[in-house]
């Protein structure tokens, strides 16, 4: 018996080596190349920062923090080992006895069971890399068991258990650990307490089914289930696991806290990267630090939406944005659930009207509870009829509320409810430095939620008047000057090649003869722009229009462009002013300063170009250092992300070799265009003259309103700061006929730049050489002598400077006055 017994063991043994042997040679040749794990890279999330590194946004599939083992407290990875794996650092990658309990249990049921086969923790890495995972089957056992080994014949211990720990999905976007100590505590994976550590650990499994936020009662149960298991292999003691069982569960759901609102911007940011290096790109861990500026953007953000609300306040209360019937068993909870359904935006809360008094409501808001609104923030509202008229100012409230609407309320700076309503009107504000092309704040619109459109880079408007300067600018280089008369009469213009009749008006209708051109532009004459660009030439024009990188293949080919025809964007209208204000050097615009990688290390840095006013001889333009793709962390499970292209490793000197912008238009010719332009806010009469409230004396800038007041504008600078406003409707409604720029855009600008200018000197660019200023008669644009009423100081090109009118001379006009 003994010796059958022996002859039957060694028969299986023999039996089980061959059938072992046979399913290696199987398996093996099929199973994938670990050393991929070495370098798999772990889908992270796109971070935003301002220059100042507040934060903007997260944009990716997954939230992730990865981390190396060295950085993972050993209390959570004794917590982890002992749910999932106590035998994790003695184990060849496998454990028989799994197997085995897997086995019986198909034979048993005809299945797996979900509840595996306590595969080890290499075992559900290797099925989680590479294996099906959608059903659970004896030859994925067999398969995890061969890639268990493969795997830890390649990968260390500590290697294995850092994959685990950082590429397993824990809920919420959460992939990791340490975004889960983010995602459910919003805090560090160092910060947690035992039973948080207990909570985590327990998510590996099920973290749809024990998740604290979605299911705290059998995340509770599961988190005491991980210290029982904590408590037997003594890695806590009896009164560690006592007192901490006790402690209810504290998971909500943390999302990143964002420091700076700039929606616009990182939208702009994500599609950049996406064009410059793919899809994946939002997905590698990349920090983005961008040139805007955190007070700058927040003061964008508030001068924005104050003109567009003073604005819609001008054409009256367009009525509730819903209504509700109240039944009588709806109770506070039931309204407030209704009003959650609304957004708030741009900081105005849905309410509902639950009581009517003579000068007062009694409101619900979401989010703040019953409230009374008095008439002192309701009485505004007279009834919209068109962009030009307005109902009867409200006697009561009842005149303008009916139990039940629901409206939108905000804050005043007391505290007190004030109605309001969004805004139909739409707007855009853009700032750059005209002296490197940093882009300081950006605002595409009202609300990004609302309409993810960005007015200031895709919205093409006609610029009106804004468009004046340089056609002016053109005008001094064939010539003219600061004080050249020029008829401002009815003129009509046809064109070159299609033969059209154009007949420009000025906006009130009226004309003024001869007029210098100074005043011209401070009172924004259309007509004598027209006359302007007819006695140059279109292609004069044109030609020159492009120094200040206007695509003139996109304009009209016709004298239009002289009242700003064209189409552009707020962003080309801030490259262009940037000329303007630099002095007559071109520089493009940017908004991406650096990127960094997931460990700090920097793989791009703009090298953006400069204006060097004393510059003599500039440097060869240098190319900027590529936006590299960082290399990032690893990836793997649902969210492996493949590469987009061979990474570039981290930049050794990140300072990028400084380039020099290059000059595109006289110095004098600016220096000239930026006085007369000062003239529209420093002069009485002029279209800009409500700037005057900063009390500087550097600002230039140029209104423009369009047509029927299509759109508004205002276009102002200094030496420092160039600013677009732009205010119109995305389906190019009238704003009403007394929007002009100086009223629907220049106080927006204005509120903007007095915090932008705060700290910033007020001083005008020095006068380039070649210039000479003149005492000049206002009525003939010549030389005077001193006393002569009205006579001033005029600049001009020492070759253009006038001469003194001869006895007999009258003064000449590009056009005669008949």
């Amino acid at each position: 018996m003994l010796r059958l017994a022996l002859k039957i063991s060694l028969f299986i043994l023999v039996i089980g080596l061959l059938s072992f042997t046979g399913l290696f040679l199987y398996v093996w040749p099929q199973l994938p190349d670990i050393e991929e794990l070495r370098d798999v890279r772990l889908q992270t999330p796109l971070r935003i920062y301002s220059h100042e590194g507040s934060f903007i946004r997260e944009i990716g599939e997954v939230r992730r923090v990865p981390l190396e083992i060295s950085e993972v407290p050993p209390i959570l990875i004794q917590a982890v080992l002992a749910t999932e794996d106590t035998r994790f650092y003695q184990h060849p990658g496998f454990d028989l006895q799994g197997i085995a309990r897997a086995a019986i249990g198909y034979i048993q049921a005809g299945e797996v069971s979900q509840q595996g086969g306590a595969s080890t923790i290499t075992m559900q890495l290797a099925g989680h890399f590479y294996l099906d995972r959608s059903e659970i089957t004896i030859k994925r056992k067999i398969m995890e068991a061969f890639l268990s080994i493969k795997i830890e014949r390649e990968l260390s211990k500590d290697e294995i258990l850092e994959l685990y720990l950082n590429t397993y999905y824990l809920g919420h976007r959460a992939y990791g650990v340490g975004a889960a100590a983010q995602v459910y505590y919003g805090t560090t994976i160092e910060n947690l307490t035992l039973a948080q550590y207990a909570m985590i650990a327990g998510l590996f499994q099920r973290p749809g089914k024990v998740n604290p936020v979605t299911n705290p009662e059998a995340s509770f149960n599961r988190r005491n289930h991980v210290l029982d298991r904590m408590l037997t292999e003594s890695y806590i003691s009896q009164a560690e696991f006592n007192a901490t069982t006790k402690i209810p569960e504290t998971a909500s759901l943390h999302l990143p806290a964002e420091e700076l609102e700039a929606p616009y911007l990182a939208e702009m940011v994500r599609l950049k990267l996406i064009e410059d290096y793919g899809e994946d790109a939002v997905n590698e861990g990349y920090k983005v630090y961008t040139t805007i500026r955190r007070v700058n953007q927040s003061t964008a953000n508030r001068a924005l939406r104050k003109a567009l609300q003073e604005y819609d306040k001008r054409h009256g209360y367009r009525g509730p944005e819903h209504h509700l019937e109240l039944a009588q068993d709806m109770d506070a909870e039931a309204i407030e659930q209704f009003l959650s359904t609304f957004s708030i935006i741009a900081e105005m809360r849905p309410a509902i009207i639950t009581a009517i008094m003579e000068s007062s409501v009694v409101t619900q808001i979401q989010g703040v509870g019953r409230v009374e609104m008095y008439w002192e923030g309701m009485n505004w509202a007279r009834r919209y009829i068109n962009e030009n008229r307005r109902g009867p100012e409200p006697k009561g409230a009842a005149d303008i509320f009916q139990v039940g609407d629901i409206v939108r309320v905000k804050q005043d700076e007391y505290g007190q409810w004030q109605l309001t309503q969004i805004p139909d009107v739409e707007g855009a504000l853009v700032s750059v430095d005209p002296n490197n092309g940093s882009l300081l704040a950006l605002v595409g619109g009202f609300d990004f939620n609302r309409s993810k459109f960005n007015r200031v880079t895709q919205a093409i408007r006609q610029p009106g008047s804004s468009f004046k300067p340089f056609i002016y600018s053109a005008a001094l280089e064939h010539g003219y000057t600061a004080a050249s008369l020029v008829n401002d009469a009815p003129i009509t213009v046809t064109g070159q090649n299609s033969g059209e009749v154009w007949r420009p008006q000025n906006d009130n209708q009226r004309s003024y003869g001869p007029v210098r051109l100074r005043r011209a532009i401070t009172r924004s004459l259309n007509q004598v722009s027209a006359r302007l660009l007819e006695d140059i030439g279109i292609d004069n024009g044109l030609q020159h229009l492009a120094k200040f990188g206007f695509d003139v293949n996109r304009m009209p080919h016709n004298f239009t462009i002289a009242l700003g025809s064209e189409g552009i964007s707020p962003w080309e209208s801030a490259t262009a002013y940037s000329v303007l204000a630099n002095g007559g050097y071109r520089i493009e615009p940017y908004f991406i300063e650096r990127i960094e990688d997931y460990k700090g290390n920097v793989v791009y840095s703009a090298a953006s170009t400069i204006v060097c006013h004393t510059c003599d001889e500039q440097p060869v333009q240098a190319e900027p250092v590529p936006a590299a793709v960082p290399t990032p962390s690893t990836a793997g499970a649902d969210a492996i992300a493949q590469p987009i292209k061979e990474p570039l490793p981290a930049v050794e000197h990140p300072e990028p070799i400084q380039k020099y912008a290059e000059r595109t238009v006289d110095a004098r010719n600016v220096y000239v265009i930026n006085s007369l332009t000062r003239s529209v806010i420093h002069d009485p009469g002029g279209t800009g003259n409500k700037a005057q409230v900063l009390n500087r004396k550097d600002l230039s800038g140029k209104t423009g309103t369009t047509n029927d007041q299509r759109d508004a504008w205002f276009a102002g600078y200094n030496s420092s700061v160039v600013t677009i406003a732009w205010v119109g409707f995305d389906d190019f409604n009238r704003l009403g006929s007394i929007e002009f720029g100086s009223k629907a855009a220049l106080p927006m600008w204005v509120d903007y730049m007095r915090v932008a200018l705060a700290d910033i000197p007020d001083v005008i660019m020095p006068e380039p050489p070649g210039l000479i200023n003149i005492l000049i008669d206002p009525i003939t644009g010549r030389p005077t002598a001193p006393g002569t009423p009205g006579a001033f100081l005029e600049i001009f090109k020492e070759e253009n400077a006038p001469k003194e009118l001869q006895e007999g001379e009258t003064p000449a006009l590009i056009q005669d006055l008949f």
